[in-house]
């Protein structure tokens, strides 16, 4: 559990706090709603850096999913570099614990970062958390992403196979997000590469701009869904942004762990990979490719019982161009 934040009448987080409720003017009217938020780093809140560590989209949103002088208990059990194997294994036992009325679920991101990658294996995982916290009584908040080879510009021949497993995470969860009655944002359709100023210096997280947005992209969904509701976020961080100085201290102390650590595991496989994608492309036989991976997608969420599994279910997910389903380390 990485952070679990109060926040005060401004939004900011209380320093220190290990549970508590957003605090409202006026007098409280109704029990607090407990909101839970599960995921890895984007969740986490990195690239919206407060005195203290992180803040991001979740802690933002924390003030607006109940009415005017209702109290929100906030808990954040994202955690920087977390698999949807994780969510299961770590952080659903804490989140089911809380009983919350409100359960942010976004991840899979990672999943496509290892060399293992398996769509079935990151399906199963996500039903089971979505699963478990719609039956204890949750609305479940999900989300399809960018894909990473997208934000970092990277060549074709690596960019490809990210892009295929990042667009069948996104198939996966788009489904059993309608299977599970969730609210589904699509934050790979926000403007990450027109906007440069939405993503943070490592290009792959949000920004404290970006945190914002998506937290509002959310507020509106849940309003649209008739959902009782406080005010939403502001528009922009109030707080200046990190100067150029900031950013470089931040990616030479920090951003290039986070690199080096994700590289141990997927900078061979991915290597393999480009080699594999450049060899097919001569060939003309990159769609074999994609099918081969809108097969796995699809047998993947059929195995679930999800109805309508091969369905194009939104403009960023495309299950006709998936990728290449399970690829062991070094294939």
């Amino acid at each position: 559990m990485n952070t679990i934040a109060a926040l005060d009448e401004e939004g900011g987080t209380l320093s220190g706090a290990t549970h508590g409720a957003a605090r409202t003017s006026g007098r409280r009217t109704s029990e607090p709603v407990r909101f839970v938020a599960l995921g890895d780093s984007l969740t986490e809140g990195i690239g919206d850096p407060i005195a203290d560590g992180w803040r991001g989209w979740a802690a933002l949103l924390a003030r607006s999913p109940a009415p005017p002088r209702a109290a929100v208990e906030f808990t954040n059990l994202a955690r920087s570099g977390a698999l949807t194997t994780d969510l299961t294994a770590e952080q659903l036992p804490a989140a089911l614990a809380l009983r919350p009325q409100l359960a942010a679920v976004v991840a899979g991101g990672n999943d496509t970062l290892r060399s293992g990658f398996d769509v079935a294996r990151t399906a199963r995982a996500l039903d089971t958390v979505l699963g478990r916290l719609t039956d204890g009584g949750a609305l479940v908040l999900t989300a399809c992403l960018p894909d990473p080879g997208t934000l970092l510009r990277l060549p074709g021949p690596l960019a490809r196979p990210l892009a295929r497993r990042m667009r069948a995470v996104n198939t996966v969860v788009h489904s059993l997000s309608a299977r599970h009655g969730g609210v589904h944002l699509h934050i790979a359709d926000l403007p990450w590469t027109a906007e440069r100023q939405l993503l943070s210096v490592d290009r792959l997280h949000p920004s404290a701009e970006g945190h914002h947005l998506i937290a509002r992209a959310f507020h509106g969904l849940l309003a649209e869904a008739g959902r009782p509701l406080g005010p939403a976020p502001v528009p922009e961080p109030v707080e200046p942004p990190p100067g150029t100085l900031a950013d470089v201290w931040w990616m030479a102390t920090r951003g290039t762990r986070w690199v080096v650590d994700r590289s141990t595991d997927l900078l061979p496989g991915l290597l393999a990979l480009a080699a594999v994608e450049g060899c097919a492309r001569l060939r003309g036989g990159t769609l074999r490719q994609d099918e081969q991976m809108a097969r796995a997608t699809g047998t993947a969420l059929a195995a679930l019982g999800t109805p309508g599994a091969l369905a194009a279910p939104g403009p960023e997910v495309r299950p006709a161009e998936g990728g290449e389903g399970r690829v062991p380390s070094g294939t």
